[in-house]
């Protein structure tokens, strides 16, 4: 039997991005979530993949409106990653957002986003692996710094600058 506090420190120990899953809900507002547990999965076709936890908020927007939008965050996007991490409605409440050509909700200043239509869900124990098809990439005009997660802390990537 694996020990949990030793499994979420060992997982924990390993850096990795941050990103924001946004969607539309029904009514039309933002729903998101914050997620490292993130990757690219295939560059034919491409597709992309990310696991939310089943008893999230969000999941059963996401998996209704069969499209989203991944934020890879950048290091001043803090207060959205807490934001989009906690639990209940209104988590956009004071960030700023648009919609994309492709009418999925965005976030100002992320490193990067990529746009995507549901393509594949598995389960994945307590978490779904949801696989994004990719519609659309938005790349800044100016680069910024990526946000990366480690040992429960949030900050710049700044070794690769």
């Amino acid at each position: 039997m694996i020990d949990a506090n030793a499994y979420k420190q060992v997982m924990g120990s390993f850096p990795s991005g941050v990103t924001v899953i946004t969607t539309l809900d029904d009514n039309g507002d933002i729903v998101g979530m914050t997620a490292s547990a993130f990757s690219s999965l295939s560059m034919d076709p491409p597709l992309v993949l990310f696991c939310p936890n089943y008893s999230s908020d969000s999941y059963p927007a996401l998996i209704k409106s069969k499209r989203f939008a991944i934020h890879l965050l950048s290091a001043e996007q803090q207060s959205e990653a807490y934001a989009f991490a906690r639990k209940g409605s209104d988590k956009a409440q004071g960030i700023e957002w648009s919609l994309s050509e492709l009418g999925n909700p965005v976030l100002r200043n992320a490193t990067a986003i990529i746009e995507c239509e549901l393509w594949r869900e598995y389960e994945g124990g307590d978490h779904a692996i949801l696989v994004g098809a990719v519609k659309n990439l938005i790349v800044p005009e100016l680069e910024v710094m990526p946000m990366v997660y480690c040992r429960g802390k949030m900050g710049a990537l700044q070794a690769f600058a």
